[in-house]
């Protein structure tokens, strides 16, 4: 049954639609001494990580809600100590956040792909997945759906978290503060592999790793308006994201990979919390 599933999901990987937008329309490289490279007239743009420095990218532009799809080809080998981060942040203390990242491993183990949601400043909302595919060898689509009532973590189309909203239990849900697309490959031996005990190997370095096939179907901030202000864009047919919630089938995919997976679960660890789990934990 697994492996039938697993065949089924690479196979959806394959029809998951990726509209190839021009990264260097999107993005601006801003940090990382040249280790950032916008390739092939800006379908492809690479992150490099050596014992000097790492490096990342920002989006030019703001969102308040959209689906976010961006495919990704992670650092092959022996990738123990480097962390590929791709999330959307606000600034400010108490910043809202959505995060991917993907903990590197030794060459043969698993990546590790570590999910988080920040809420005014708040988080240790942690679950994490290993893959049921090889991340390395190809590109596959992380996708972020953020919309007023929850947000979806998808691979490949598949959903692997759902974080609904609870303010209606006193949660504070991302809603009110317009966020940018950031990425960045950097050393992080002192957590990222076996809690530090694995460090990175720079004699295999440069590491790198690759971004095509961006798609924000989204609403834009801009001078303190959203672009979706007018109503044309939240009712067309592109936006169905707006009120996107895990239809039958999809919610049986998410319990597969969580069941299957998922590798820990903050919503479980009742050691970290003595007083109690958070409450949208108790919620769902």
């Amino acid at each position: 049954m697994a492996s039938s599933t697993v065949a089924y999901l690479l196979l959806i990987s394959m029809m998951v639609a990726a509209y190839a937008a021009n990264l260097d329309q999107e993005f601006d490289i801003t940090w990382g001494d040249g280790r950032a490279k916008m390739l092939n007239n800006g379908d492809l743009l690479t992150l490099s990580l050596d014992k000097a420095s790492g490096s990342g990218f920002q989006s030019k532009n703001e969102y308040l809600f959209g689906k976010i799809d961006m495919q990704l080809k992670l650092v092959p080998g022996n990738s123990a100590g480097t962390v590929t981060a791709y999330y959307l942040s606000s600034k400010g203390a108490t910043w809202d956040e959505i995060d991917y990242e993907f903990l590197g491993n030794l060459s043969g183990d698993p990546y590790i792909l570590h999910t988080n949601v920040f809420s005014q400043g708040k988080g240790n909302r942690e679950q994490q997945f290993y893959l049921w595919f090889d991340p390395t060898a190809d590109f596959h689509t992380y996708s972020i759906t953020w919309n007023p009532q929850r947000i979806i973590f998808s691979v490949d189309g598949t959903p692997i978290r759902e974080f609904k909203n609870s303010e209606s239990i006193g949660v504070p849900f991302p809603k009110s503060q317009p966020m940018r697309i950031y990425s960045s490959l950097w050393n992080a031996d002192d957590w990222a592999t076996r809690g530090g005990l694995v460090k990175t190997d720079f004699t295999k370095a440069p590491f790198t790793a690759s971004y095509r096939n961006f798609n924000a179907d989204a609403c834009t901030w801009s001078n303190g308006a959203s672009s979706c202000g007018s109503g044309s864009r939240s009712s067309s047919t592109s936006s169905s994201w707006l009120s996107q919630e895990l239809d039958t089938t999809a919610q049986e995919r998410l319990r597969w990979v969580q069941k299957n997976y998922m590798i820990y679960n903050y919503c479980t660890d009742a050691k970290r919390f003595p007083q109690g789990l958070p409450a949208e934990c108790r919620a769902s």
